[in-house]
């Protein structure tokens, strides 16, 4: 068995047949491999620093670490943050020393290392520190967010991206080519647009796009026939190729905010393509209509009033009538918050007004605005010179004496009205109310 495993038996799956042992047989990621890029650099003059690689499946993060270990002549070691807790650390530090002592250095392949713990990274700081071991870590999750800022300090952070449709058809190509660890002495030949088919349904997976091409051709083409792969075989190949991901991953949280963005720019289109994508992968619809509630005070305002109750409305339709028919109800209430007429007053307002209130300590409310619920309260002036706006001309009380504001306290205009859509008419409101103000504080002052 080489560096690789017994990739050349048959019984192997073809994605780990296939797997490069050379750069030069690697198929996507040229940032990283190509010439002169960094971990190219690594393989030419054998030495590699620790590193953390972060990418989705299937995009040769393994693959990428054992062409190092081999170009570097370094003993490889393999662990899985799933299932090595501390002890196995421990182990692998040890062997590391007895290579060290032979004069090879160590690398340490962890695979999925965002399901570390705490003690479990701290066990392995130090050797990572020292040199013992030179760390290669693998991660589908922003190793920002999962691995401690220790750690994270002494490896460098490479990010891997999905193969595109070209590369996962190359990949393909050559599995189909390779007579030594392919399927080429089959002799079978597929089409471009066959091919095209599991590229576009594997999603940037290399492994994916390998597992289906194999199991299209054991299912319809016989061994050794030389036969054409057929279009129609793809379908029970593929089946329902439900695009799912882990809901507490980058990826998750990436379509949500995605949502967001696309009906805060007033794109219908891109938040409807979203939200498919996010439920179709297994996300929670009421985390869709959570979001989109926020959206309505948060971007939408009193640009349109009509928003946030159309929301709710959506929010109380998908429970009232199940996930099916209720998904329609998720999905008009984001057409209407795409259209409408977009504002972020309510938020600024709403910051505004919480940064002030932090930075008045010792606010007080007037007395004029207190209850005065007992006689003692009522002696101490509660609620004396309040004017009830409905018994007043306009509906409004007029008058910077009766403003609400605490005494003593700078005035502030948190809110300040966009001139979109409704929150147009409300601006139109408040300056009539301040010339109301206006001409009653010049009446006051007998001008």
């Amino acid at each position: 068995m080489d560096l690789f495993g017994s990739a050349t038996d048959d019984s192997a799956p073809l994605a780990f047949r296939m797997r490069p042992r050379r750069l030069d047989d690697y198929v996507g990621q040229q940032a990283l491999v190509g010439p002169g890029k960094p971990l190219r650099r690594m393989a030419e003059t054998g030495v590699v620093r620790s590193m953390i690689l972060w990418g989705p499946p299937g995009t040769g993060k393994t693959t990428l670490a054992e062409i190092l270990a081999e170009h570097s002549g370094a003993n490889l070691e393999r662990l899985s943050a799933v299932m090595a807790g501390v002890k196995e650390i421990r182990a692998a530090v040890e062997r590391a020393r007895v290579v060290q002592a032979q004069g090879r250095p160590t690398l340490l392949f962890l695979d999925e290392i965002h399901r570390l713990n705490k003690s479990q990274q701290d066990a392995l700081l130090p050797h990572v520190e020292s040199g013992l071991l030179t760390l290669i870590g693998a991660t589908t999750e922003n190793p920002s967010f999962e691995v401690n800022s220790a750690l994270l300090s002494r490896a460098r952070v490479h990010v891997l991206t999905a193969l595109d449709e070209a590369e996962l058809i190359e990949v393909m190509r050559r599995a189909l080519t390779d007579t030594e660890r392919g399927l080429g002495k089959r002799g079978i030949i597929a089409d471009e647009d066959v091919l095209g088919i599991l590229a576009r349904a594997a999603a940037g997976d290399a492994r994916r796009a390998l597992g289906m091409l194999e199991t299209a051709c054991d299912f319809s083409v016989a061994e050794g026939s030389g036969e054409r792969l057929p279009r129609q075989a793809l379908e029970a190949v593929i089946g329902h190729q439900a695009s799912a991901f882990d809901k507490q991953g980058d990826h998750y949280y990436d379509l949500l905010s995605a949502i967001h963005k696309s009906v805060r720019s007033s794109r219908q289109d891109a938040a409807l393509l979203y939200m498919a994508r996010f439920i179709q992968g297994g996300g929670d619809p009421l985390d869709v209509i959570r979001r989109l509630a926020a959206i309505a005070s948060e971007d939408v305002g009193n640009a349109d009033p009509r928003a946030l109750p159309l929301v709710m409305a959506a929010w109380d339709a998908y429970l009232r009538l199940g996930d099916y028919e209720g998904q329609r109800a998720i999905a008009h209430a984001a057409i209407h918050l795409s259209v409408a007429p977009k504002s972020n007053a309510i938020d600024q307002a709403w910051n505004r007004a919480k940064a002030f209130a932090a930075a008045q300590p010792r606010l007080e409310v007037p007395s004029y605005l207190r209850n005065a619920p007992t006689k003692l309260m009522e002696s101490l002036g509660h609620g004396h010179g309040y004017r009830y706006a409905h018994n007043e001309p306009e509906g409004y009380p007029a008058g910077s004496a009766h403003d609400c504001w605490p005494d003593d306290l700078p005035r502030e205009g948190f809110y300040q009205p966009s001139e979109h859509g409704q929150e147009k008419r409300y601006a139109q409101l408040m300056a009539w109310r301040a010339e109301l103000d206006a001409r009653a504080d010049r009446d006051d002052a007998g001008e």
